[in-house]
């Protein structure tokens, strides 16, 4: 069986593999933090010689840097294929699909955004800062607004700003325990629709 099961891991695409590898990366740095796992465990974890996780990602600090990359950035399937439908209905979709993200990688996830709080880390500052932008892209398009040009830059910081308020309320969610999912998909939503459709345009006529 173990054999058979090494050929079949031989098989595996590149891509494919890369992507295993990051999963049990996460899996492990989120469970045991970043100085207790080590590229042995990856390999081990993911059934390949420790060899060939440092072919695909370097050293462990570049593996974790990517972890926490594919972790804060907002997935490209997150508000892909959304219905010719209504802002509200496509936002509530967006706010879903998310959820589904950091709860099936919650310890990863509160691990990742514990870093941007901490600061003084420029590799780590340039990953929140790209991950902010990719996801004021996906929220706006889910709006609808991906089209909007007069005070463009006013509606992208208003939704940069609402992704402080989203982590901190991650928190309640995944470790106080005093929001539940229900409430996060409801006040996130909803948030993100008051600021596009009541906010912005206060703002944008100031």
């Amino acid at each position: 069986m173990g054999v058979e099961r090494r050929v079949q891991r031989r098989r595996m695409q590149p891509d494919a593999r890369r992507a295993e590898i990051l999963g049990v990366a996460r899996g492990l740095f989120g469970a045991r933090g970043y100085a207790a796992v080590s590229l042995t465990d990856i390999a081990a974890g993911a059934g390949v010689a420790r060899a060939l996780v440092s072919h695909y990602f370097g050293s462990k600090r570049l593996l974790y840097l990517e972890v926490v990359r594919q972790m804060m950035v907002v997935p490209a399937a997150v508000s892909a294929s959304l219905p010719p439908t209504t802002a509200g209905e496509r936002v509530s979709i967006c706010v879903d699909r998310w959820l589904d993200v950091v709860e099936r990688n919650q310890d990863m996830w509160l691990s990742a955004i514990g870093l941007e709080a901490l600061g003084n880390d420029p590799e780590i500052d340039r990953i929140m800062l790209e991950a902010d932008e990719i996801a004021t892209d996906r929220i706006l398009e889910a709006a609808m607004m991906t089209g909007v040009t007069e005070g463009r830059e006013k509606l992208r910081a208003m939704i940069r700003a609402h992704s402080g308020m989203l982590k901190a309320a991650s928190r309640e969610w995944l470790v106080r325990g005093t929001l539940g999912r229900a409430d996060m998909h409801v006040m996130l939503t909803r948030t993100v629709l008051h600021l596009v459709h009541t906010v912005f345009p206060a703002l944008r006529d100031d």
